[in-house]
């Protein structure tokens, strides 16, 4: 003898049973059954549906996390070129500073620390913090 699987009549609730084969081919592959009261039955999901839509699903879900892996990558070349660009900054005035180059007004003086304290005293280290981007050491 089969075995048997036990359902309920959406429509009239009456308990009745079908062999299991015929219950895995209808969940497989779709298709109509009548309760024993005559009420037309249907699998509305079959489970290559199901499992069309979950593959399907992850997919997107894959798409997506490559997506945000892709922006996040994108981001962090974004901010070293900035680094990097203020590094070049930072290390271009240090060096006009060393050869004595003013800063202010472009033009090289022997003792440009004098030059400074006399001629701009107003200005501060944090101007050129602020052009840099960057804390000059």
């Amino acid at each position: 003898m089969s075995e048997l699987v036990t359902k309920n009549c959406p429509v009239c609730f009456i308990d009745y049973a079908i062999p299991k084969a015929m219950n895995d081919k209808r969940r497989a592959e779709g298709g109509n059954w009548f309760c024993p009261n005559g009420h037309s039955l249907h699998v509305s999901e079959t489970t290559t549906d199901k499992l069309t839509r979950e593959r399907d699903q992850l997919k997107q879900r894959v798409a997506e996390w490559q997506d945000y892996e892709r922006q996040a990558s994108e981001r962090a070349e974004a901010a070293e070129r900035r680094a990097s660009a203020a590094r070049g900054q930072v290390t271009r005035l240090k060096n006009r500073a060393a050869n004595g180059v003013c800063p202010c007004c472009n033009l090289t003086f022997a003792n440009l620390q004098r030059h400074m304290a006399s001629k701009h005293a107003g200005f501060l280290a944090e101007e050129v913090q602020a052009e840099a981007g960057q804390t000059i050491q």
